[in-house]
């Protein structure tokens, strides 16, 4: 029997090549054994070859941000990543959200988004008319992935994860060069760092916090790696010596899609409870940091409170739902 480098089966795997008990056991096989950087990187690299790509500038490229976590923390919290996208784009980031519907959570990003008015079903084309009109735009995962419909029943017979629940943050159809990752245990932070950096990503910070978020925890520390001028640099954020006080977790619990979006939009409202709009600040500082807009962490925290207490959040959110109504 021959043996194969790990490229060559995951090209296999994609090209929908491999029988289907081939295909899952080297899933099963990656998962026991533990997917190491390079593996993750080599299966991100062919995922994005097959994707359906936005049609977008090496200039808009490079300036692109992806708030995004990995899932399966079950951790119950309103959409924060979502949020915080939102809300990076009234500050003058050019965000490229990628994601789906719920999938471990009552409430997905697409989910989300379409409670508060945003239409999602947009050509990759109107993604990037999205982009360069508001700073924002939302790459629904199902549309750009269509590898994906052969990989999914397989992927579906495993009773726990595989590869895919860490693949889908790595695989922007954007090629978003800066991150805000979040991943569902502290054990993939330099794992997920490292396959950033393979691929090429300028600026990120990976998160996974000690009371098991992929986000930022106000309740809690949280782990980090940050990628920069290609080194990688691990550390831990107490969110105490940046002068937020902790809230427990059950502080920021959601519900539904349109709980997460009264929420959201509480928060832009500045009618938010202090841990839901304190979360949101925590976690946006250091993607405004991450997106190489803030000189400090507390001059990035600083532009943070001051796009959500001047109104400048809301006003943008109703411009993202206006220009995403004219596109369609």
């Amino acid at each position: 029997m021959p043996t194969y480098s790990s490229r060559e089966r995951f090209e296999k795997l994609f090209n929908n090549e491999m029988e289907w008990e081939e295909a899952r056991s080297f899933l099963i096989e990656l998962y026991e054994k533990g997917e190491t950087p390079g593996e993750i990187a080599t299966a991100a690299s062919i995922m994005r070859s097959h994707s359906i790509k936005l049609p977008i500038s090496k200039e808009l490229q490079d300036k692109a941000i992806d708030v995004v976590g990995t899932g399966g923390d079950k951790s119950g919290s309103f959409n924060i990543s979502t949020t915080v996208s939102l809300l990076l784009a009234s500050l003058g980031s050019v965000v490229a959200k990628h994601g789906s519907r719920s999938i471990t959570s009552k409430s997905g990003a697409a989910d989300v988004l379409d409670v508060l008015g945003i239409n999602l079903d947009l050509t990759p084309e109107q993604q990037v008319k999205m982009l360069e009109e508001t700073g924002w735009c939302f790459i629904f995962a199902m549309n750009h992935h269509p590898v994906m419909k052969h990989l999914m029943p397989i992927r579906k017979s495993i009773e726990y994860r595989t590869i895919f629940n860490i693949l889908g943050p790595l695989t922007n159809p954007a090629g978003a060069k800066k991150y805000l990752l979040g991943v569902f245990s502290p054990d993939y932070i330099l794992r997920m760092a490292q396959a950033l950096k393979e691929l090429d990503v300028t600026r990120a910070y990976v998160v996974s916090s000690d009371d098991g978020m992929d986000e930022i925890s106000l309740a809690t520390t949280t782990q980090f790696a940050y990628v920069a001028n290609n080194v990688i640099s691990e550390g831990v954020i107490d969110p105490q010596e940046w002068g937020f006080k902790l809230a427990p977790k059950e502080a920021i619990l959601g519900g539904d899609a349109i709980d997460n979006a009264n929420i959201t939009r509480a928060i832009f409202n500045n009618e938010a409870t202090d841990a839901q709009r304190d979360v949101i600040i925590l976690n946006a500082g250091f993607a405004l940091f991450a997106d190489g807009r803030a000189r400090d962490m507390q001059e990035a925290f600083e532009i943070v409170r001051s796009g959500l207490e001047s109104g400048l959040a809301k006003v943008h959110l109703d411009k993202i739902v206006e220009v995403s109504g004219k596109l369609s």
